[in-house]
Order: C-alpha cells, then structure tokens, then sequence
C-alpha cells in the first residue's frame, strides 16, 4: 500500500515533509511516475495532469489538496466510483476572513486615499469618509458562514446568498432571490465553488444589477469571473473598486490591465491557504472510515461539484 502526492513542487515539498513525519509507516510516491502504479491507493492532488491517475487501477481515495475540486472533476479519466474528499480546515477558515476583513476594512476606511496622502506627504485630515458599506458574502457554505457571521458580528449590515436556506443571523437569500440579493448591496464577497454554473458569474450583466456602485472582493476562483467585464464595470462606475486575489490565468499576465489599473488590488492566489499538517491528518482519518466502511465527512458531491 502506497500513498502519492501529485501537485506542484511548493505544496509537494510542504505536504511531503509533514506526511513523512506523520506516517512514516506509509510509504510515499511522489508524483506520477512509478513503476509500480498498482501499488497506489490514495492519491493526494492539487491541479495534476490531465490522466496522471489513470494508471493507478487499485485507487480507492482522491484527496484535493485544497478546497477547491475542480481540478479532479474536470479530470473525465478518473472513475467516477473513486469517492473524492477536500480539506476543510478551521484554519482556513481563520485566514481566509482575515483576508476579506481586511480588503473590507482598507475599503471602509478609505485607506488607499491615505496611501496616497502619504506618497505626497500631504495632512489628509477629514478629507475621506468612512464608507457607508452593506456587504454581501455570495456562498454561505463553510468558508462564506464564517467571514458572514465576523463581518456581522463587526457591526456592518451583511447580506448572505446561498442556492439553498441557511439558518442565519443576518439576512440571507437563496435560489431564485438573486436579484433581489444584489439589490441590498455595495460591497460583493465572493466565495462560491467553481461549477459550471458559477463559471463566469461576475460579468457585466450582473454588475448592471447593482443598486450603486459596488466594491468587488473575489476569494474563490479566477474563471468565475471575467476580468474583461471587471474592467469595463469600473471604468463605467458600476464597480468602485475590485480586490482579486485569483484570475482567469495564474499567474496573471505581466500584459494583464489588471496590474495597473487604478482601481484593483491584486494578491496571488494567497488569501486561504492550505496547512499540510493538518491536512495530512484529514487524509489519514478520510482513509481510515473508507477502509472501515465509515461516511467520508469531507466527501465531495460530485454532482454539485463541491
């Protein structure tokens, strides 16, 4: 029995060391090539190659190295038997609303308009307000709930939208209430899956549905947006502001508009990312209830694709 890890070389080091340390009782592949693929029965993943499992035919376990999973379901080669488990990690969690606080908070206090008073050293006292900010979290699911529930207990208005009810302390909408969601809002928090559903959901259409001019922080994937429609939305005033921490293509162009365009904030890729310690010890205890017949507590729905 024999685990693998297919990812880029950074999240290979990481998990790598922390799996070794672990379980070292388990022996470890890395990477794809092995002469021996029938030895492989759990295979821990992040943006693999397109049919890099298909030679492991005992696979019983594929583990996303991420939240996401859309790098395994676009995969039409792996068997649609293989049940498919993510990270789902408080610590996340903690990061990723810190992420978002942030990017709300620099916007709510106008700290950008400062940074600028300061490059040209200029007492910028009273001259920008603090803005009356109404925030909509889009995806209430696990990483959503958690900033939602901060961002609210921080006293602003917060505003949640989810394809199903959820049991909320703040006003949330669901299935065909879209609109009526965006209504409420100018600030939009954007943390959905990736699906074939979100795939190019903030576009200019629905930038067109805002009441006022809104303030855009995209968390979740870069083809769920589409960058061409960001810029024109804030060059037409329907975005004030967009803070993108993913792209359609990573990393982003050096030819991109998005680099200097003076209204966006740009982090790569970087507002959640995983822990191989504690992601290490999900993999384990995910292996473990299978081998046992147990339900997968992070098991995805392959049909929801999350």
């Amino acid at each position: 029995m024999r685990f693998a890890i297919i990812a880029p070389p950074v999240p290979t080091r990481k998990w790598k060391e922390n799996f070794e340390k672990i379980a070292p009782h388990i022996p470890l592949q890395i990477g794809f090539d092995t002469d021996h693929p029938e030895d492989i029965v759990c295979a821990m993943v992040w943006k693999q190659p397109r049919g890099s499992l298909k030679a492991f035919t005992n696979l019983k376990l594929i583990f996303s190295m991420g939240a996401g999973v859309d790098h395994v379901l676009t995969d039409d080669t792996i068997p649609k038997d293989i049940p498919i488990c993510r990270v789902v990690d408080p610590q996340m969690a903690f990061s990723m609303s810190n992420y978002i606080i942030m990017a709300l908070l620099n916007h709510h206090r106008s700290w950008y308009d400062f940074q600028k008073a300061q490059e040209n050293k200029h007492w910028a006292q009273f001259e920008f307000v603090e803005r009356n900010v109404k925030v909509g979290v889009l995806g209430i699911g696990h990483l959503g709930m958690d900033v939602a529930n901060k961002i609210h207990h921080l006293g602003f208005p917060v505003f949640g939208f989810s394809n199903s009810p959820k049991q909320t302390a703040f006003p949330s909408f669901h299935g065909t209430a879209f609109d009526t969601f965006l209504e409420q809002i100018n600030v939009l928090v954007c943390t959905v899956p990736y699906t074939s559903k979100t795939h190019g959901l903030l576009n200019y259409e629905l930038f067109k549905k805002f009441k006022e001019p809104t303030y855009l922080i995209n968390v979740s994937r870069g083809n769920i947006q589409i960058e061409e429609d960001i810029i024109r939305a804030l060059d037409a005033g329907l975005l004030n502001g967009a803070f993108l921490d993913v792209f359609e293509q990573e990393p982003l162009p050096e030819t991109s508009p998005l680099w200097s365009h003076p209204k966006v904030k740009i982090t790569p890729h970087i507002a959640s990312l995983t822990y191989p310690k504690e992601s290490t010890y999900q993999v384990l205890d995910c292996f473990e209830r299978l081998e046992k017949g147990l339900p997968l507590p992070q098991q995805v729905d392959r049909q929801k694709m999350y």
